[in-house]
């Protein structure tokens, strides 16, 4: 596609104009830029076309030189801005994607593009984009281009970050998609929806703590058949949202997961999420873990029973911090009991190599790290009745990411 000298200045200026506008002036910048860019009659679909170009370049700037990816741009744009922000940020991501052939993205990258919609964009033309979008979201032209410049601006000004996997078209060696799973993780899948379906606690233990084995022997396989091979392979790392309210105490939720599964939580609070480091299965048993657990310990605290007492600020994080610290007690409890129940004799050698490699490829990743301080409990009733429901938690995972209420 052509593009215009003229416009793609004019487009350029306007989100030069708007990203480095102090403050105070920013929304002024923006509303005369909208202004401008919605009054270009006969060249609105030069304007459209060149505001899409210019948008892809800057995700495209995100992932290569800011190393953010897919669902951290939306995990960024909900919670600066306003749910359209976030639907355009989704059609953004899903345009700038048909850069690349399938074969360009790591797995990981294809999922959060297949879990956010964002495999393909949703017009069939592009000098109809804006105005597609604009009729899905019931706004006038004007005010879509706000929104736009509004997002772009967001972006524009959104921190590098710690690379965490292979940037798409990098020539870097990626974790190939494969359909479907693999065969372990869908036996675990298959226990965990049989737990999640029962009405019978017992029935519901017992799938749980057979998916739970699962997961601890698989991690286990993984690590002798490494040794096996002299499999070489560094820990990866991912990045796992951490959500308001009680950030705080979700975080450490997430570092007691990581911590049984032989991975390390960094949390970054600025950009609302955890940085997890660990080998490929430690990661999926993360994921699936502290999604479950945190969905569990959420329909705790606002279970009936908890809620005639358990209104105040400070009952909920005393709740939450006391689940993720009974959590850790039974999560590292379940992985000694795996270990100690395998016959291979070079096992703990093998564990602590990769128990090391992970703290060394940490270390690396963030060589300023800090062990932070030690989160306020204030109330004991929260604390006590948090860790009653981590006794009652099934350590397994849910099916869906649906978004908790609390």
């Amino acid at each position: 596609m052509s593009r215009d000298s003229g416009t793609r200045e004019l487009v350029a200026q306007a989100l030069r104009d708007t990203r480095y506008a102090p403050p105070r002036q920013a929304e002024r910048a923006v509303e005369d830029w909208a202004s401008r860019l919605s009054a270009q009659g006969a060249e609105r679909v030069a304007v459209d076309r060149e505001l899409l170009c210019q948008a892809e370049e800057l995700l495209g700037s995100m992932w290569s030189r800011g190393f953010w990816q897919p669902a951290d741009v939306v995990r960024l744009t909900r919670r600066q801005l306003k749910p359209a922000h976030v639907s355009l940020a989704v059609d953004l991501i899903a345009a700038e994607a048909r850069r690349y052939s399938p074969a360009a993205f790591d797995r990981r990258w294809a999922e959060q593009l297949r879990e956010l919609d964002a495999e393909r964009p949703g017009w069939a033309e592009d000098a109809d984009w804006l105005g597609t979008a604009s009729a899905r979201l019931r706004l006038d032209r004007f005010s879509s281009v706000i929104h736009l410049l509004e997002l772009l601006r967001l972006w524009g000004t959104a921190p590098v970050l710690t690379q965490v996997g292979p940037v798409p078209g990098s020539g870097a060696v990626l974790t190939a998609p494969v359909p479907g799973e693999p065969k372990q993780l869908a036996r675990i899948r298959a226990l965990l929806a049989k737990a999640e379906a029962t009405t019978y606690a017992e029935e519901a233990e017992a799938f749980t703590a057979k998916a739970q084995e699962l997961m601890a022997r698989h991690s286990i396989d993984e690590a002798l058949l490494a040794a096996r091979n002299g499999d070489r392979t560094l820990p990866a790392a991912i990045r796992v949202g951490i959500d308001n309210p009680y950030e705080s105490a979700k975080a450490l939720l997430l570092d007691a997961v990581a911590s049984a599964n032989r991975a390390q939580a960094v949390w970054d609070k600025q950009n609302g999420f955890c940085t997890v480091v660990g080998f490929e299965a430690d990661l999926d048993a993360v994921e699936l873990l502290f999604t479950s657990l945190l969905v569990q310990g959420v329909t705790a605290m606002n279970s009936g029973r908890v809620q005639q007492g358990g209104r105040s600020k400070a009952f909920r994080q005393s709740f939450l911090v006391a689940y993720a610290s009974r959590i850790r007690e039974r999560l590292t409890a379940a992985t000694a009991q795996a270990e100690a129940e395998t016959s291979a004799g070079n096992l703990l050698p093998v564990l602590a190599a990769r128990q090391e490699a992970v703290e060394e490829q940490t270390l690396a990743l963030f060589p300023s790290i800090k062990k932070g301080r030690a989160i306020r409990v204030s109330d004991l009733d929260g604390w006590e009745q948090g860790r009653a429901a981590a006794d009652k938690a099934h350590l397994h995972s849910t099916q869906g990411r649906g978004e908790l209420r609390e």
